[in-house]
């Protein structure tokens, strides 16, 4: 390549034409005019003032830092980065109000549908519940299908042996209950007996009529209506359970397949054998639950016939379905079973109150615990605030899934977390 003449235009920043030029050239530098001679470095003649824009002793160069161009460059740089400055905070400002907004509505939108969500994940865990059962069939030579009808046909067997229990009972009370209301309504009348000198004193009768009267019947017609509506609910909520059951245990190992997918495959195999263990686990949890429900059934049946209250094996049976309840349940078989002996006597209805106070504290802190660490090897005191953690939170269902949630935990934290920290 040729060099270029020293005074070129392209050395004074000038382009072709005349037109500034874009290359090095372009730089601030000496002003054109007679060239230093030869081997003088570039140093002026004695006498004669350095040309504009040199400072002293820099050889005639003109300082690239302090020239008005630069100046100018600087100027255009600051004045370019402020829309983008602008834009970028406009940017932010718009994707938080747009991330808060999807929140907002992804909470409401969670909060209407609660109750189905709260069906849907009390189906899932009776249907993993029932999948060590389940499992035992197929290993048995049952195709999964016959094996799902099989465990199906087993709980509507126990559902109707039930029902066979407490519609005898039940049925009967009714017709007492139909033969007793013409003798009460003569012993409301007749003054000397205990009916009679209640009314005569509060006056029942009449101030049940003229409650009717004031628009109270309009109140016990809203009152049963409001019954009959959260009879249908319940029954409604059954059938969701029992048909989003039996389809999640036909279909939990093809659900399972999908959601390995979305681990790694280099992690899959530890992952999927973690999952396994959490629903191993949690089946036992279901076995060890049955077990203590049969416990307090078989304890209300010995209590009721040892006592002489009416109907043992049906209370028994009420007990042990009810005792399968979290934090609620056994408290409510309970009450029922009390009421029942009070039929008996009073001193009855107050011993068959205080057994099942003591039964209770046994069961929470004595039986229950206790099977829980056989099944699922979780700590009786992890067992307890885990209960009273997930009761508290999210009622029956919270205490439902409680113990289950933190045997994954400390799956999880076994398997994941401590090895980590062990290993750093």
């Amino acid at each position: 390549m040729t060099d270029l003449p020293i005074d070129s235009p392209f050395d004074a920043g000038m382009g072709p034409g005349g037109r500034p030029g874009r290359g090095p050239a372009a730089r601030p530098g000496p002003a054109p005019g007679p060239h230093p001679a030869p081997g003088t470095g570039g140093t002026p003649a004695p006498g004669r003032p350095p040309a504009p824009g040199t400072a002293p002793g820099t050889g005639g160069r003109a300082d690239a830092g302090s020239g008005p161009p630069a100046a100018r460059r600087r100027t255009l740089h600051t004045l370019a980065a402020l829309p983008a400055l602008r834009r970028s905070w406009f940017a932010t400002g718009f994707a938080l109000a747009a991330g808060a907004l999807a929140a907002w509505l992804l909470v409401r939108t969670v909060l209407r549908l609660s109750e189905l969500l709260t069906l849907l994940l009390v189906s899932a865990f009776i249907a993993v519940g029932l999948e060590p059962v389940v499992g035992w069939l197929c290993r048995r030579g049952l195709r999964r299908g016959w094996s799902v009808l099989v465990v199906a046909a087993g709980f509507t067997g126990l559902l109707a042996g039930f029902v066979a229990l407490v519609i005898p009972p039940v049925s009967a009370a009714v017709t007492a209950l139909t033969a007793d209301v013409p003798r009460w309504r003569e012993q409301l009348r007749d003054h000397h007996s205990t009916l009679g000198r209640l009314e005569d004193h509060y006056h029942v009768i009449e101030k049940a009529q003229a409650q009717l009267g004031s628009g109270g019947g309009s109140e016990l017609a809203g009152g049963v209506l409001g019954a009959g509506q959260l009879v249908l609910s319940a029954l409604t909520s059954a059938v969701i359970v029992v048909t989003v059951t039996l389809y999640v245990m036909l279909a939990l190992p093809a659900i399972k397949r999908f959601c390995y997918r979305f681990v790694p495959g280099t992690r899959r195999p530890h992952a999927e054998a973690v999952c396994e263990e959490i629903l191993v686990r949690v089946g036992r949890f279901m076995l060890g639950n049955v077990a203590t429900s049969a416990v307090a059934g078989a304890a209300t049946f010995a209590w009721c016939a040892a006592w002489g209250v009416p109907y043992p094996s049906a209370l028994g049976f009420f007990v042990a379905l009810m005792d399968m309840v979290p934090v609620v349940g056994s408290t409510v078989g309970g009450v029922a079973v009390s009421l029942v002996a009070l039929s008996v006597s009073l001193p009855v209805a107050v011993a068959t109150a205080l057994f099942y106070v003591g039964f209770r504290l046994a069961e929470d802190y004595l039986i229950m615990p206790r099977a829980m660490k056989f099944a699922v090897d979780v700590h009786p005191v992890v067992t307890v605030v885990a209960v009273l953690a997930g009761g508290s939170l999210l009622g029956i269902v919270g205490g439902l899934v409680a113990i289950p949630a933190a045997v994954a935990v400390g799956i999880v934290l076994e398997e994941y977390v401590f090895p980590r920290i062990d290993a750093g």
